[in-house]
């Protein structure tokens, strides 16, 4: 499910401990409380376990991407600490059952809020480069109250962009880092730790109608860095309201192109309503 030709930015956690079997984020900057309602999911799938990101547009629903939704077994982990780990072992609980994932009880039991994953019906897992409809949502079992849901962008928001390369677009999300170890190799390698929610601006490269691709590359003069494993269905925000969400990206390194799902087009607007967004 997770094997595709371009990078997807979801994060395998094998046991207790999260690796990133390939990249993740670059630069950027800890949030903080800057964007308090992106949080982090996690989640059991055929395959194993998963973490993405996902960002709170109504007291019940999160919003993220498909690849981060299709397939889940059970509940849905969801954390809005914009800390998790700064070290190892990692705080999340293993499911009694890993082959029925997550129960309601036992996220509770650990302290997390628990929800239920919805894919887009539309999501074409890749197969469809003009209609990709990489977008999912969690609903959660109990309402959140003390978090101010993010806006969502109109229809149409990213149409205005006439000239991406001069706009800048912010993206948060729990991808790890990109760097060197403290010891052993000096390559720069992705590091299991530490677990916190970033967040990285970042120049347009071209908006198609269903992606909103960004230059990602740390060195690049205009932006701070980019998004990769674990960042997958965090938000891509343009002024001040979420425009798409993270879908994946070009290279193994993430220091190129990043490719988000557009939320502000119809055939996605039109579904989200279903959940009364």
């Amino acid at each position: 499910m997770r094997a595709r030709l371009l990078t997807l930015a979801a994060a395998t956690i094998v046991g207790l401990g999260f690796l990133a079997p390939a990249t993740a984020s670059t630069g950027g900057t800890a949030d903080g409380e800057n964007h308090p309602n992106v949080g982090m999911i996690a989640f059991y799938d055929a395959e194993g376990r998963f973490r993405c990101s996902a960002t709170l547009v109504s007291p019940t629903v999160l919003v993220t991407a498909a690849h981060c939704t299709d397939g889940t077994l059970g509940k849905t982990l969801v954390t809005f600490d914009s800390v998790v780990a700064e070290a190892p072992p990692s705080p999340l609980p293993v499911a009694a059952d890993l082959t029925a994932g997550y129960t309601a009880e036992e996220l509770a039991a650990a302290g997390y809020l628990s929800g239920t994953a919805h894919t887009h019906p539309d999501y074409s897992d890749f197969t469809d480069m003009d209609n990709w409809n990489d977008v999912g949502v969690i609903v959660l079992d109990e309402p959140v109250t003390d978090i101010t849901p993010a806006p969502i962008a109109g229809l149409h928001a990213a149409d205005a962009i006439k000239q991406p390369r001069k706009t800048l677009f912010t993206a948060v999300g729990y991808g790890t880092e990109v760097r060197q170890a403290d010891s052993g190799s000096q390559k720069p390698t992705p590091m299991s730790y530490p677990i916190i929610r970033r967040f990285v601006d970042m120049p347009g490269q071209k908006i198609t109608p269903q992606i909103i691709q960004t230059n990602g590359n740390e060195k690049d003069i205009f932006g701070t860095g980019g998004t990769c494993f674990g960042d997958s269905g965090g938000s891509l925000w343009l002024n001040g309201a979420v425009v798409a969400v993270t879908s994946y990206g070009y290279t193994s390194n993430c220091r190129y192109i990043d490719g988000y799902q557009r939320i502000d087009i119809p055939v996605v607007a039109d579904w989200l309503a279903e959940f009364g967004l």
